[in-house]
């Protein structure tokens, strides 16, 4: 899919070298066409990176996309430069009277607090509810999904005894559901956390439904009846060396930090770790994009929020 992006982001360079199509504004203007509007609400502490990832796995259609890079402004960000920032992203009040065919919330480094304890809780709570009136579907992602299933079900999130680390073989619940569509009977998902949604939680709410599990990682993927909403706990987007970074960023402080679960070949972290979710990560993210984006958005956005 041709992504119409700045041609000033970093990651419209990176992309380019790795033959991705990233259309120029100019040439995106000429088209006849309406593109899919994606924001992608970037809570994640190495902006760059996760921009990266997201728009890589974004670029996998013949659908053209444009987005919009969404920050909160009740928390600064620590890790990438405030030119960066003040270029590339906009505030809820900048995009308040827009509407968009699909919204991503990324995860946050912040699973030790309660939600309320974050200190852009308010603001992620004001986010969550324009989008019912002003997104068509929303991918929530690890933290992200659990402050989703927090904010609309009340759906509480729990301690695990060790971090949850790793590449973990997965399963579909729902075969026939267009989000599972073209994946293998077991697939894989990258998952490094500290917290957990329960199974029995989720079966008490009649609007959810768990698409994927694993026997190993738990719950993958939940959606609202409607589709409108989905709630992802794994990390599809990472990179090859996403996970070996954590390891060793861990280490160096100090941290006691287990090898991730099947990543290293033969568990040696001297070893390039094998890339075993790409294909996976790659199919949910266009099965999103396909399904429950671009077929079921209203042409006319202006008409989001009067159904």
């Amino acid at each position: 899919m041709p992504i119409k992006i700045s041609n000033e982001l970093p990651a419209h360079r990176t992309l380019e070298l790795e033959n991705i199509f990233v259309m120029t504004e100019d040439r995106a203007m000429s088209q006849d066409i309406r593109p899919l509007r994606i924001v992608i609400l970037n809570l994640m502490p190495t902006k760059i990176v996760t921009e990266t990832q997201l728009l890589r796995l974004l670029s996998n259609t013949p659908l053209q996309v444009e987005i919009d890079l969404l920050q909160v402004r009740s928390h600064k960000s620590k890790n990438t430069a405030e030119s960066h920032m003040l270029k590339f992203y906009k505030t809820l009040d900048e995009i308040i009277d827009s509407r968009y065919d699909g919204m991503i919330v990324t995860g946050a480094p912040v699973e030790h607090l309660d939600f309320e304890q974050v200190d852009y809780w308010q603001e992620l709570c004001e986010i969550f509810t324009w989008s019912k009136t002003h997104v068509y579907s929303t991918y929530h992602i690890c933290w992200g999904a659990q402050a989703g299933l927090y904010y609309h079900y009340g759906i509480p999130k729990y301690p695990l005894e060790s971090k949850l680390f790793g590449v973990y073989p997965h399963r579909s619940l729902d075969p026939f559901h267009p989000l599972m569509r073209g994946l293998d009977d077991e697939f894989y998902v990258p998952h490094s956390r500290y917290t957990e949604n329960r199974r029995s939680d989720i079966a008490l709410v009649k609007d959810l439904q768990i698409i994927s599990y694993s026997e190993q990682a738990g719950i993958h993927v939940v959606s609202d009846m409607d589709c409108r909403n989905f709630f992802v706990m794994g990390h599809s987007e990472y990179d090859r060396e996403t996970l070996a970074q954590e390891y060793f960023r861990d280490l160096q402080r100090g941290l006691d930090i287990a090898l991730p679960y099947n990543y290293f070949p033969e568990n040696d972290p001297n070893l390039v770790p094998k890339m075993q979710w790409r294909s996976a990560g790659n199919l949910i993210f266009t099965n999103w994009l396909n399904y429950f984006v671009y077929q079921q958005t209203p042409y006319d956005l202006s008409t989001l929020g009067q159904q």
